[in-house]
């Protein structure tokens, strides 16, 4: 039986939306303060909170468009998916580190350029003592990387957002961080051109150089007595050589720019893909890829030679119509065998790679033609060289200096004409970022927020207040509610709200039915009273109560004498025994001294009349401990114990005995051998639930009647507020009878 019952007592529970409001509530004080301190810390944070303000300038990217079919995607959506990789690429190098520093390096040339040091705060070396000193450029471009660069969903543009508690410093680092992008981003777009701009640079220079210095020795050979001037037909001959010589190195100049070019783009494209570049020379490399270009170069080079012969041909005439449209139909069947090369590179190239692959095959392409060419105008030289050679011997010298000096002209002439092109084509290629708006100094702060600061606060303040009274709960394992105790099979009989006397142990208010008998405590007596009565079908077999607890301090002695008191109200005739003959109390309830008492009789220094006292309420009687014993329990387990309560019973319609707690002690296991009923008193939020599990288990082990069980200290308020509210209502006196 009592296994059984153990089972039953460890049954889980599980705790509803009700239960959870009634552990707030009786926790009302913590969830309070902790509340109230979340709050208040907040506020302090707020109002203590620098302002920052945020200025954001707004870019539009653009992708570079390219003019082949072939490096458009297929679909619309795969459109988009690329150029959103594409604007991840940039966004990814606007946070690169060398952007930063070009950033970085910029601002703080306008920090030193601006008189009003009191503007810039982010700029500043904070671990510095002077005031005025800005961080260096390598901390400061670290500092940067708190700048936000973030796309607009869906769209082209980009937001370059900055924070500073300077308002002018944000708007400041906004616009120099979008202006160093698009220049960087523009330099970029003019990489290769800027690289044959240099080259050819050099190259003018070179080249004005070598005429000086040819004219200056055909100057000093005819000053010296030589040959001034030659025949017109070695005139005209000299002239046609210089021509092709100028236009063969001219073409060299080119050829020498395409490798500068090529190598550059390779290099580019070596650390993204290893393979590539070498796979690009293979395929435009091709014989009938070669084929073509060498049969283009050889009908260039006579469309010029037949121009040279000066013969009255004219760009309308049908020999140059004709070699225009043999050279145009090679063009096109030259692009569109390149189309089908870059169709099939391209379909396994990743998206990044397309457009530098593009740029690799065109200068392959073109750097094959040019060499193509120079072969070409090689040979034609050549032919020229022949008969150059068969000059009179009395002219050949002054004819190769005016040759030389000619052709380093017509050189030089043609570098110029290049060089001038290439800075124009320079300088009209245009970037692809387009700043639509620039960073404007804030009126107000974007930060901190203050009323959401107090508002997450008070949440927070909030949220830590549940959970500590729910973490506290969890691992409270004391009574708190009366289902707690009904949840184990355990029966309640009723719940004694907390008092002032209850609390504090004040003997003055313990006695609560005869000091506030219309109090909400003396009506939970009355309920307590009436539970007992009918606790038992036969009621008449019901002569004595043993009070008990689990453990000390958990008011059985106040259950007890209030009890009586409240049975003695009914017209009954009760007798009190205060048996708890380690730790006596009842005498104090009642004012007096224990002596003489229970002990006193049992030994017999003292008669029943000696020992009975009335107190105060009528057909209430009670009987004190008397002298402490040194052997309490051996002096209840006598027989002389046994014949005082037989002989009581007659006198009396119910006795209580107060006892020790049954765990502490064994006296109270041996009286409940000796009474009708059993009562438990449980003190809420004091007694553990395994030691009113253990309490109930010894109560039923010795085969007596367990009435059940009382709950002590209960907040009505906190759990049962609607009882209150019922009780207080009928409760309270009428005013208008």
């Amino acid at each position: 039986m009592a296994e059984e019952q153990v089972e039953n007592y460890g049954s889980p529970q599980t705790n509803t939306f009700k239960d959870y409001l009634r552990i707030i509530r009786a926790n009302w004080l913590p969830v309070s303060l902790i509340t109230l301190t979340g709050l208040v810390v907040a506020f302090l944070y707020a109002a203590n909170a620098i302002d920052v303000y945020k200025s954001t300038a707004t870019l539009k990217i653009s992708r570079p468009q390219g003019g082949s079919v072939l490096t458009s995607p297929l679909l619309p959506e795969f459109q988009e998916w690329g150029n959103d990789r594409f604007i991840a690429n940039e966004i990814e190098i606007m946070r690169s580190f060398t952007a930063r520093q070009l950033v970085a390096v910029t601002l703080i040339d306008s920090f030193y350029r601006d008189v009003d040091k009191s503007k810039y705060f982010v700029l500043m070396d904070q671990k510095s003592e002077n005031e005025e000193n800005v961080k260096a450029a390598e901390e400061l471009a670290n500092t940067l990387s708190d700048v936000s660069i973030d796309q607009k969903r869906g769209l082209d543009i980009i937001e370059i957002s900055a924070l500073s508690p300077s308002p002018f410093e944000a708007a400041l680092i906004s616009n120099v961080y979008a202006q160093q992008y698009k220049n960087l981003n523009l330099d970029q777009n003019r990489n290769q051109l800027t690289l044959v701009t240099n080259f050819l640079d050099e190259q003018r220079k070179e080249k004005y150089d070598e005429l000086n210095a040819a004219e200056e020795t055909l100057r000093d050979f005819q000053e010296k007595g030589g040959l001034i001037a030659l025949d017109e037909r070695a005139s005209t001959l000299i002239s046609v050589l210089a021509q092709f010589e100028a236009q063969k190195s001219a073409t060299q100049v080119d050829l020498m720019a395409s490798d500068k070019v090529l190598e550059n783009l390779r290099r580019e494209l070596q650390a993204q893909n290893p393979r590539m570049a070498d796979y690009l020379t293979s395929l435009t490399s091709q014989k009938y890829i070669s084929a073509i270009q060498e049969e283009i170069a050889k009908l260039e080079v006579n469309k010029q030679v037949a121009i040279s012969r000066k013969d009255g041909l004219t760009a309308d005439s049908p020999v140059m119509l004709e070699y225009d449209r043999k050279i145009n139909e090679l063009r096109k069947q030259l692009d569109k065998e390149l189309e089908v090369l870059k169709a099939g590179i391209f379909a396994s190239s990743p998206e990044e790679v397309k457009e530098l692959t593009q740029k690799i095959i065109a200068e392959e392409v073109r750097n094959q033609s040019l060499q193509t060419s120079i072969k070409e105008l090689g040979k034609i030289v050549e032919g020229y060289e022949a008969r150059f050679m068969k000059l009179p011997k009395n002219a050949i010298e002054l004819a190769r200096l005016k040759r030389n000096s000619e052709a380093l002209e017509k050189l030089y002439l043609m570098i110029e004409q290049r060089y001038q092109e290439a800075i124009i084509n320079e300088q009209s290629q245009p970037g692809n970022v387009l700043i639509i708006d620039e960073a404007r100094v804030p009126q107000r702060p974007s930060k901190p927020n203050r009323t959401l600061i107090v508002i997450i606060g008070l949440l927070l303040g909030a949220g830590l207040a549940v959970g500590y009274v729910f973490v506290k709960n969890y691992f409270d394992d004391t009574v708190k509610t009366p289902d707690d105790i009904e949840n184990r099979k355990i029966n309640v009989l009723a719940w004694i709200p907390n008092f002032e006397g209850n609390v504090s142990g004040d003997s003055s208010v313990q006695f609560i039915v005869e000091k506030f008998p219309d109090s909400i405590p003396s009506e939970a007596f009355r309920a307590l009273r009436t539970r007992i009565q009918f606790s038992r079908i036969n009621t008449e077999s019901l002569k004595s109560v043993l009070i008990t607890s689990s453990a000390p301090q958990e008011g059985k002695t106040t259950i007890a004498v209030n009890l009586a008191g409240s049975f003695a109200h009914s017209k009954k005739k009760i007798l009190l025994i205060d048996c708890d003959l380690r730790k006596p109390s009842v005498h104090k309830l009642f004012g007096r001294d224990k002596n003489p008492g229970l002990i006193d009789y049992l030994v017999g220094n003292a008669k029943l009349e000696d020992i009975l006292y009335k107190s105060n309420i009528p057909n209430l009687s009670y009987i004190t401990s008397g002298t402490i014993p040194p052997n309490p329990a051996e002096m209840l387990d006598s027989q002389e114990m046994r014949n005082f309560l037989k002989q009581l019973r007659e006198k009396y319609d119910l006795i209580i005995v107060d006892s020790p707690p049954i765990i502490a002690v064994t006296d109270s296991e041996i009286l409940t051998s000796m009474v009708d009923g059993t009562l438990l008193v449980v003190s809420s939020e004091n007694t553990e639930i395994e030691m009113m599990e253990r309490s109930v288990e010894l109560i039923r082990r010795e085969n007596t009647q367990f009435l059940g069980t009382v709950l002590n200290n209960f907040s009505y308020k906190s759990g049962y507020g609607s009882y209150y509210k019922y009780y207080y209502y009928y409760s309270r006196p009428d005013t208008k009878t």
